[in-house]
Order: structure tokens, then sequence, then C-alpha cells
């Protein structure tokens, strides 16, 4: 039997090619097993740890599609749903919990740190642009009065 690297599906031998991943490379078991790829006739037992929070699923996306990107096993869960929940319960946690493979934790703590820094990068630059543009904005205004 012959292995999807991508999504794990079982192919014939003579199959060159996984039909949902086009361009994925079939292998054997053992590299699927290196790979500590999951395979769908077994059970799945990574284990899942933290890696990082996010503050909105905004953020959440952006953090998983990098990690998809580089092929790192990952998901996020929330941890609360809203305002009511933090009045209700009292829970301050993040909005979401992005969680990798416990074997790719130290590259996805360190990926996600550099793009942490790039989104605070990004939004400064952002609220800066939006102030000057108000003062802009103000500076060329009418006066009430003239209103």
């Amino acid at each position: 039997m012959k292995y999807c690297l991508q999504c794990g599906s079982e192919y014939q031998d003579g199959v060159k090619e996984c039909t949902d991943c086009p361009g994925s490379a079939l292998v054997d078991a053992e590299t699927v097993s290196q790979r500590h790829i999951a395979v769908h006739s077994e059970a799945d037992t990574r284990k899942f740890v933290r890696a990082a929070v996010a503050e909105d699923p905004l953020t959440a996306e952006d953090f998983v599609a990098l990690l998809e990107k580089e092929r790192i096993p990952v998901f996020c869960r929330p941890r609360r749903t809203g305002s009511v929940d933090m009045l209700t319960t009292g829970a301050l946690e993040p909005w979401w919990e992005i969680m990798v493979g416990e074997e790719h934790l130290a590259q996805a703590t360190q990926l996600l740190a550099q793009e942490k820094l790039r989104l605070d990068e990004t939004s400064d630059d952002a609220a800066r642009a939006a102030e000057e543009e108000e003062l802009e904005t103000e500076a060329t205004a009418p006066p009430h009065s003239a209103l």
C-alpha cells in the first residue's frame, strides 16, 4: 500500500498520485510513520499542545494559515465565545488557543512569535496613518459656524 504525504489517504501500489491532493507524492507506510502523518486506517494518536493565543478570530485565522503553509498540524479552539462569558464566568482567557502537534511546538512557537511582531508593527502603522488622516480632515474641514 501507498499513502498520500499530504492527507494520508491509502492507495493501491499502482497509483502514482493522490486524487484529492494533485501533485502530492505517494509513499510507503514507513515514510508516513516517520513524518507523523496520520493515515485514514489508523487512529490519530497525535498530542496537540498550545503554541500561542489569539485575541480575535482574524488573528487566529492568520496564525493557522501560516502554520498550515509550513505543513505544521494545527487547529484552533475558542476559549470563550463573547463578552457575556467574561461577565458570567469571570474568565479572562484569550479568545483562541492555537494548538499544534507536540513535535512541532518549537518551530510553531518561533513562527508565531515572528508573525505576532509583524502584525503588531502593521497595526501601529495603521493607527498612525489613521491619526494623520484624522488630523488632515480636521485641518481642512470648514468651521462649524459655516455649516
